[in-house]
């Protein structure tokens, strides 16, 4: 990417795939929020989770204010954290309908997110 890239370059990605980002993040903090309310071992996780999910999606609705190296650095934590939460949430999956749709949330997300960075990367 290149260092000369200005928050002004933000304003150029395609804002379908923004958009496909934010609604993937949106969808991704409740689930996880729901999910954390069942009292099992991925509680912390989804809550967690559900707070990097909306962090992510109400950054993006101010891209004014965001630079590729910050959007990246958030992107790379967002993917993170839905893996750890997908993860925890596999664990309960078979038994829970919440934790399997939860972890497919998370997944979602990640994907998106990743579509995202591949926007960016194309474009550095």
């Amino acid at each position: 990417m290149s260092k000369n890239m200005q928050s002004t370059d933000m304003a150029m990605m395609d804002m379908a795939v923004i958009q496909a980002c934010m609604d993937a993040c949106s969808a991704c903090e409740q689930a996880c929020t729901v999910c954390s309310t069942q009292m099992m071992d991925c509680g912390p996780a989804c809550m967690n989770c559900a707070d990097m999910a909306g962090t992510m999606m109400r950054s993006m609705l101010r891209m004014q204010g965001m630079t590729p190296a910050t959007m990246m650095a958030m992107l790379d934590a967002c993917i993170a954290m839905c893996q750890m939460c997908m993860d925890e949430c596999m664990e309960h999956a078979a038994h829970s309908e919440v934790c399997r749709m939860c972890a497919q949330a998370c997944k979602d997300c990640m994907d998106a997110c990743m579509a995202v960075k591949d926007m960016m990367m194309a474009a550095a």
